[in-house]
């Protein structure tokens, strides 16, 4: 057992500052030489960027379905063994989603805190407040913040509608350069971001000048005894794609990766590297292709070493932009069409509207697999699916997975520590 303060930051929708207010307490927390350790609920890539840069250690995924209750409860436990506070930040509404934020929060015993975007609201923001907080009596409720507020005044009025018995923990005006930038898949990538420690250093002030500067309450999390990891890929060298266009990788899956044996070395398509070698097999993950399209198209040594891999029949796995990648071609939002690999038959095209989100779970002869889906872009090609995933809740028709030869590819985002065997056998280039 280990005890260690934690708080979950959620709120009553997307949008209304989580991010900001969790990567504010981490650095907040950080520069006093707190060890701080920050997890993101359920699947996101941008987020996790974001946060790590903001504590300094890696951000790992916390969801009830896709990493499991006894995934969950092994990571919290890790990490209350070294740090001296623990953030959670939410996705979504408090209630949204199943399960939701407030499973995970109620599971585990870590208090909320709400963060409201104040803008527009005066003494309404006191019956938000009230519901998210009294709507399931359950739930372990720390207080509300108040977020992009407009003045002093403003504050005043949104403190004095709390109701008796909910701490209010005070407030963020509603400045610009605190809030991070957007784009169509959620945040900006962190690197991105040129004066983003200047952010994160100015929403640390701000969190100083509220409650938000105490540590919140202790919690117990109990570290049950792990299974011996099988060495299912021991001597194996995987190789991964890994800068701005391919930058979508679960923290979680390398570790996985690690246990079970492989060595992995990282590579850049996007500085035209070639595949490092001696490379058993190769991981091409999501990430923002369509941004930098014209230049992987240019970039010839690291697509000759691609090819080179396929030819030579090693396995290789493509999710999402690292499938696009694979294939014929692909158009950007702009309508201009690029030239990829060549190595899968089928062209893709941006769109600026979501093709497709959703948590899926994908049934193979290894046992079940779980992850989600998350692109603006769609796909044709001739190759058969050899598997289709299915919508976690609603059983309906997810996404395909395909072979071509060693090429296992799909859109899906797959959370492999979830069925090791499973992520043991892509690797391998065993049939699903």
């Amino acid at each position: 057992m280990h005890t260690c303060p934690a708080l979950f930051i959620s709120a009553p929708s997307s949008n209304q500052g989580k991010t900001t207010v969790t990567a504010g307490l981490a650095r907040y927390h950080t520069r006093l030489g707190r060890r701080v350790r920050v997890f993101k609920t359920g699947p996101d890539f941008l987020d996790p960027m974001i946060l790590e840069r903001a504590s300094g250690a890696p951000v790992y995924s916390l969801h009830l379905w896709m990493v499991g209750e006894r995934g969950c409860r092994a990571l919290l436990a890790e990490a209350a063994r070294e740090a001296d506070l623990i953030l959670i930040e939410g996705v979504m509404g408090l209630f949204d989603g199943t399960p939701s934020s407030a499973d995970l929060a109620t599971k585990f015993g870590v208090q909320v805190l709400a963060v409201i975007g104040a803008h527009g609201m005066a003494q309404t923001f006191g019956a938000v407040a009230f519901g998210l907080a009294r709507y399931r009596p359950e739930l372990p409720f720390y207080g509300v913040l108040a977020n992009r507020v407009a003045s002093p005044r403003h504050a005043q009025m949104l403190g004095e509608a709390i109701p008796d018995g909910i701490r209010y923990c005070g407030h963020l005006a509603q400045i610009d350069d605190l809030a991070l930038p957007d784009r169509h898949l959620g945040l900006t990538q962190a690197a991105e971001i040129a004066d983003l420690d200047a952010r994160l250093d100015r929403a640390a002030d701000a969190i100083g000048e509220t409650a938000l500067r105490d540590l919140p309450p202790l919690v117990e999390f109990r570290l049950e005894a792990a299974e011996p990891m099988p060495r299912l890929l021991e001597g194996m060298h995987i190789a991964y794609a890994r800068d701005a266009a391919f930058s979508f990788i679960y923290p979680a899956n390398l570790d996985l990766l690690r246990a079970l044996g492989a060595t992995l070395s990282p590579f850049s398509p996007l500085a035209d590297e070639p595949v490092p070698e001696p490379a058993d097999a190769l991981y091409l993950p999501g990430g923002y292709p369509e941004l930098h399209a014209a230049r992987l198209a240019a970039n010839a040594i690291s697509g000759l070493s691609i090819r080179a891999h396929v030819e030579a029949a090693k396995p290789v796995v493509a999710e999402c932009g690292g499938m696009l990648y694979l294939l014929d071609s692909l158009t950007d939002i702009d309508g201009t069409q690029h030239a990829m690999l060549g190595l899968m038959p089928g062209h893709a095209k941006m769109q600026k509207r979501l093709a497709r989100l959703a948590m899926q779970r994908i049934e193979s002869r290894h046992g079940t697999g779980t992850g989600h889906t998350f692109h603006y872009s769609t796909m044709t090609t001739d190759v058969p699916p050899a598997l289709t995933a299915t919508h976690a809740t609603t059983g309906v028709q997810g996404e395909a997975i395909y072979r071509h030869g060693s090429i296992t590819a799909t859109y899906m985002h797959t959370y492999w520590p979830a069925n090791a065997a499973a992520a043991a056998a892509l690797f391998r280039g065993e049939s699903l």
